[in-house]
């Protein structure tokens, strides 16, 4: 079973002091009524579909959410949610942070009456608004599990989304934001992979048409198509600075972790996360997954990563 609710939080200032104007929080609730509840949050372009609908489509986190699953819809519930500015808001030009997007998970939170939720599994962008939903919310939640994110942005990322960000302005310019922000896409997708995959997966030789093709860049330019369908121009440039201004004191960190980290990520690299580990004040624990994917391991390593979340359901990782 699941359902979609919205909280209409109207206008309403954010952590920069500016106002968002006519906000609605949109989460999706999966699973058992009455049982445990925990909360799926993804990167910039995840939304509150983390399962499969009753359509047959698939949520961006089907393989890890389902019945019977490393996160079994039949012991528990799972909340989505859909982080702000939506489609609709993009005209408004103001910073969204990690903690103005944890503040809206607590709306919805309140809404459905839910004191306390047993976990927030968060990934890439959701990482970073779990930790600040821990830092803001500290007795509502059980247990964190942060995947691929940490306390701060990692300064190479920085720099590569500044790049991202300059880009699809240009193209607002020029009066071609599909188009811009298709090749930020294609840039940031060398960012969420690892040199070890893209060698794996293409040869890089030209083809024997003119002009010349090459194989990953097609690739990459089909990458960018379609991410240029399912966000705005301007949403993405909110979003992408939000991952930028993220910042939480480690120390101000009691809830339980465990932290989730790809070797080859080049976004939230495992030392990164050591740092993060390291600071925090809570029981935490590091793992490193072995993979080839990158920032992307989360969505890619199905199989290793579905193992340890069905022990973190059970609450093994926690253990003192």
């Amino acid at each position: 079973m699941a359902h979609d609710v919205e909280v209409n939080l109207g206008d309403h200032t954010v952590q920069s002091g500016a106002v968002l104007i006519g906000d609605v929080v949109r989460g999706r609730l999966y699973g058992k009524a009455g049982a445990p509840i925990i909360v799926v949050l993804g990167g910039i372009s995840a939304t509150r579909f983390v399962a499969q609908t009753h359509q047959g489509m698939p949520g961006w986190w089907s393989a890890m959410v389902r019945d019977h699953g490393p996160i079994d819809l039949t012991q528990t519930q799972v909340l989505g949610l859909d982080f702000a500015p939506g489609d609709q808001d993009t005209d408004q030009d103001i910073p969204i942070t990690s903690f103005d997007q944890a503040k809206r998970l607590e709306a919805l939170l309140n809404h459905l009456g839910i004191a306390k939720v047993k976990a927030i599994i968060g990934a890439s962008y959701g990482g970073m608004v779990a930790l600040a939903f821990a830092k803001s919310a500290p007795t509502r939640i059980e247990n964190l599990c942060i995947i691929s994110a940490a306390h701060q942005p990692f300064a190479l990322g920085v720099a590569w989304r500044g790049i991202q960000r300059r880009i699809v302005r240009m193209a607002l310019e020029a009066g071609r934001p599909e188009e811009g922000l298709a090749l930020a896409r294609e840039l940031a997708m060398t960012t969420y992979r690892s040199a070890e995959e893209f060698s794996a997966r293409f040869d890089g030789r030209p083809s024997d048409t003119l002009p010349h093709g090459f194989d990953v860049c097609e690739y990459l330019v089909a990458c960018g198509r379609k991410f240029s369908t399912t966000m705005s121009a301007r949403r993405f440039l909110a979003l992408s600075e939000s991952i930028d201004l993220h910042n939480v004191r480690p120390e101000d960190i009691t809830t339980p972790a465990l932290l989730i980290a790809s070797r080859s990520d080049q976004l939230a690299p495992p030392s990164q996360m050591q740092g993060l580990h390291d600071r925090l004040c809570g029981r935490a624990k590091l793992l490193t997954l072995d993979s080839p994917f990158g920032h992307d391991a989360f969505l890619k390593e199905t199989e290793s990563l579905g193992t340890i979340l069905a022990a973190l359901a059970y609450e093994k990782h926690y253990a003192a």
